[in-house]
């Protein structure tokens, strides 16, 4: 079996993953970062899902290099497309219009700017990526992680990576249960957190957020491009959870925060809240007339969430068989929109909506990866509770504040229904921080979380688990596992000795990432 070492071993190409290669590989270190698909970077290229950010993004709250992600997105459409003047003259410009983020794009022009910020690093030979590869197993001495072999998915070869230091930056946090590092998963009790919103319960590890296969279409109107009926169908045609307001292929919803039904509209128009601009990622009236045939937008939305079943800690099978029934959710949605969909007009369905593979760079026409809401969390020296960041909670105004904090983020504590059948928890948060404690395991020493993963609750995890926050937790990992190398010190001593936290945290605001929020009210 082949053998590969470098200074730090990433697996998982997430967007915790890049930005935890990208620190690294600033630092000087010897980088080894695997993918499972064929494109890095997570939430933001594979699973299709424009950034969901808070309201002072352009200006604070999200370190320097994700910054320099977002003003990349928008020169990339600015050096290779004819814009409008007005588009190229406005600074926060938003290339889909979306109502969810500020900078909502396609998904391959966040691969383009990812790949761009690496490519120093790949060219020197300091930072390799090996895309379509998995880990396997895990070779480990005591508290230690000796390697982690992976095996690429197409070849079937097997390679040991070996380093000083691993990151788990997968999406589901796949590498704790190889390396045998203590980690939970699903619901925790409120007699284990204390959590408001927590299990009254026994804590439930198999009840966690739904996920989500995304897609990208566009609207060609008079023409029809409608797929064919996918075989699940009328399953999911005929499917009404107990707790949903309707059937789930409906523009049925209801308000996360108050579980108030509504109902959507599609396009633009006639009162209804539309799921069309919703995510999306093309706004064509952005670009010179004739480069789009039409608006592109994503479909990520209540009615193609899947929570019939978890696809963490269950076998092998029965992980396949929900990611199957997930992918048909999805294309059965897509179809019931092209044929059964109400119209204002009286008339049903939208055969001119377009199934846009092009966009997510796949043969079945979904995103790459399913959109992952909820990992395996290591069991950290430090957990963050809801006690910590819900507006709620907390008298003062103000999230906890961590002398070890390496990052801020900012969400609401958003949580959709889980496969336990649990409605939706979405309540008021305050602006946070990461705090380094999350970060450690209680007991494996060369171990870091560099994506979801990190010590938070199932509450907590709401809010952790966005774009920016992400990108923040694995670029510290990346930063505190090349500060320990540098410093000849392991990870959990940079948080108890007060003069390497001191020097820690001045490397990273140094290196753009803000520690503290100013007073700014909870969202």
């Amino acid at each position: 079996m082949k053998e590969m070492n470098a200074d730090i071993v990433i697996i998982g190409g997430s967007t915790g993953g890049c930005a935890a290669a990208l620190a690294a590989a600033k630092m000087g270190k010897r980088v080894i970062m695997t993918e499972e698909t064929v494109w890095i970077g997570g939430q933001l290229t594979s699973q299709a899902v424009p950034p969901d950010e808070h309201p002072w993004i352009e200006s604070f709250g999200c370190t320097r290099s994700y910054r320099q992600f977002r003003d990349g997105v928008r020169q990339y459409y600015r050096d290779h497309f004819p814009l409008t003047a007005e588009a190229r003259a406005t600074r926060h410009w938003n290339p889909g219009s979306a109502n969810v983020s500020r900078i909502s794009h396609e998904p391959r022009a966040a691969l383009a700017v990812i790949e761009q910020m690496l490519a120093p690093y790949i060219h020197s030979g300091r930072l390799t990526v090996l895309t379509r590869t998995q880990p396997e197993s895990a070779r480990t001495d005591g508290d230690e992680v000796r390697s982690v072999t992976v095996r690429h998915l197409d070849t079937g070869d097997r390679m040991e990576l070996t380093a000083p230091y691993y990151l788990d930056a997968t999406e589901c946090g796949d590498v704790l249960p190889l390396a045998g590092v203590e980690y939970v998963t699903g619901s925790e009790s409120k007699q284990d957190t204390g959590e408001p919103h927590a299990l009254d319960g026994p804590a439930d590890p198999m009840d966690m957020q739904a996920f989500t296969y995304c897609f990208a279409m566009d609207y060609l109107e008079g023409e029809d491009h409608t797929i064919d009926k996918p075989r699940d169908y009328d399953f999911w045609n005929s499917y009404k959870a107990d707790f949903w307001p309707d059937k789930q292929l409906s523009f049925a919803g209801v308000r996360p925060a108050t579980l108030e039904p509504v109902t959507y509209g599609l396009f633009p128009g006639g009162g209804k809240f539309p799921l069309w601009t919703y995510r999306r990622v093309i706004d064509k009236n952005h670009f010179v007339p004739g480069t789009f045939p039409g608006d592109i937008s994503i479909v990520n939305w209540p009615a193609n969430d899947y929570w019939l079943g978890p696809i963490i800690d269950v076998s092998p099978e029965e992980r396949q068989q929900h990611l199957e029934a997930a992918k048909q959710l999805s294309l059965s949605l897509l179809y019931w929109l092209q044929t059964e969909a109400p119209r204002p007009d009286g008339k049903q369905g939208y055969p001119g909506l377009r199934l846009r593979g092009d966009v997510t760079n796949s043969e079945d026409g979904l995103a790459l990866y399913p959109y992952i809401r909820e990992s395996r969390r290591i069991k950290a020296e430090f957990t963050v509770l809801e006690q910590h960041v819900s507006a709620a909670c907390r008298e003062d105004g103000r999230a906890a504040e961590f002398t070890d904090s390496v990052g801020v983020g900012c969400y609401r504590i958003d949580l959709h229904p889980s496969t336990a059948l649990r409605h939706y928890i979405d309540i008021s948060s305050l602006p946070f921080q990461i705090p380094l404690g999350s970060l450690l395991p209680i007991r494996v020493n060369n171990l870091l979380p560099a994506c979801k993963n990190l010590g938070v609750t199932h509450i907590t995890n709401g809010c952790y688990r966005l774009h920016p926050v992400e990108w923040n937790i694995g670029e510290a990992a990346g930063y505190l596992a090349a500060f320990s190398l540098e410093r000849k010190v392991q990870p959990r001593q940079v948080r108890s000795d007060s003069t390497l936290l001191e020097d820690y945290q001045r490397l990273l605001t140094a290196e753009g990432i803000e520690l503290a929020w100013p007073v700014i009210r909870a969202v």
